[in-house]
């Protein structure tokens, strides 16, 4: 999805002000209307409706009884399964699917689907085909809207539900996948697809598809992905105790062998430090320690064979260890 400021406003329950699609005008007080699955912000010729003065204040007085935690979550947004946003990536996939098998050109593929439009408001040129993600809970009536209004599809929808709409089960084709698109909200449904070009075929699978956007979702899912940090045997932290408590390793630290860290110097320039602390252990120690992480690392660290990033000691550090103990 390319978020815009009102969509990440949206997205993370701020009550914003609504907006009328595609104008962008500001319809504050009107109830919104409840988009799923979010694909897209709008779409770029339209540049997205702006969050004027930032989110919209709250008036009211408290109930009786009531507190202000409840008083000010009677004034969120609920934000449902249908509330994600599609990685830029996967929908780029699915376009390029849609433009080759169809032959149609990016230019006339338009995204409907943003947090406060509505799709039935949107100014659909003729010979537009929308390509978008759209709410699943109310997938059946968009795709009669669109059925009805000849206008051609190709949209998300969930894999193991996507025939049970009967009013327009044999109208349309479902494109069967099994792609397990990871969505900016952490969301993993099963992911497919619905289309009005495919007139005589019902449902089909299509491995090609499903290839296509399992490796845009790796890639997304890759990028998100969070270093991992590693410290040598003369670095203790409570975490790393955690572990060996709950493998039955019993390990004891005393007073004369450690001094209290919250980072190493190798963490300096990049402005990182140890999580909650920790202790720089004598060398003695730190072989006691050494045994202890090889009972229970070793055999998860292999089974998981991630990338460890591992910090060392300074010079500093290794003469503040030789006066221990």
């Amino acid at each position: 999805m390319r978020e815009n400021a009102s969509a990440s406003y949206w997205a993370i329950g701020y009550p914003v002000a609504l907006f009328d699609a595609p104008t962008g005008r500001g319809t504050a007080g009107d109830p919104p209307f409840s988009l799923g699955c979010q694909a897209s912000a709008p779409p770029s010729d339209h540049h997205g409706p702006s969050v004027a003065g930032g989110p919209r204040h709250i008036g009211g007085v408290l109930a009786k009884g009531e507190t202000y935690e409840q008083f000010v979550e009677k004034f969120e947004t609920k934000l449902t399964t249908d509330d994600c946003y599609t990685p830029e990536p996967v929908y780029e996939a699915v376009a390029g699917y849609v433009s080759e098998r169809y032959g149609i050109p990016r230019s006339d593929m338009v995204r409907p689907f943003w947090p406060g439009g509505d799709y039935r408001s949107f100014d659909y040129r003729p010979g537009c085909c929308v390509v978008d993600n759209p709410p699943f809970s109310i997938l059946a009536a968009i795709q009669r809207f669109y059925l009805d209004r000849g206008i051609r599809f190709f949209l998300f929808a969930p894999s193991l539900t996507c025939l049970s709409a009967r009013s327009v089960a044999m109208e349309v084709n479902h494109l069967v996948c099994d792609c397990g698109v990871v969505y900016e909200n952490g969301a993993n449904p099963k992911t497919s697809f619905v289309t009005n070009m495919d007139p005589g075929t019902v449902m089909e699978s299509y491995p090609e598809l499903t290839r296509r956007v399992e490796a845009a979702n790796r890639a997304v899912t890759k990028a998100r992905s969070l270093p991992r940090y590693g410290y040598p045997p003369a670095v203790a932290t409570a975490a790393m105790f955690q572990r060996y408590a709950r493998h039955g390793v019993r390990l004891v630290v005393g007073a004369a062998d450690c001094m209290h860290v919250s980072r190493l110097d190798a963490q300096r320039e990049s402005k990182k430090g140890i999580f909650g602390g920790g202790l720089l252990l004598s060398k003695g120690k730190a072989a006691e320690h050494s045994e202890a992480a090889d009972a229970v690392d070793a055999a998860r660290l292999a089974a998981e064979g991630a990338a460890t990033i591992v910090w060392e000691l300074s010079d500093r550090e290794v003469e503040l260890q030789e006066s221990l103990g």
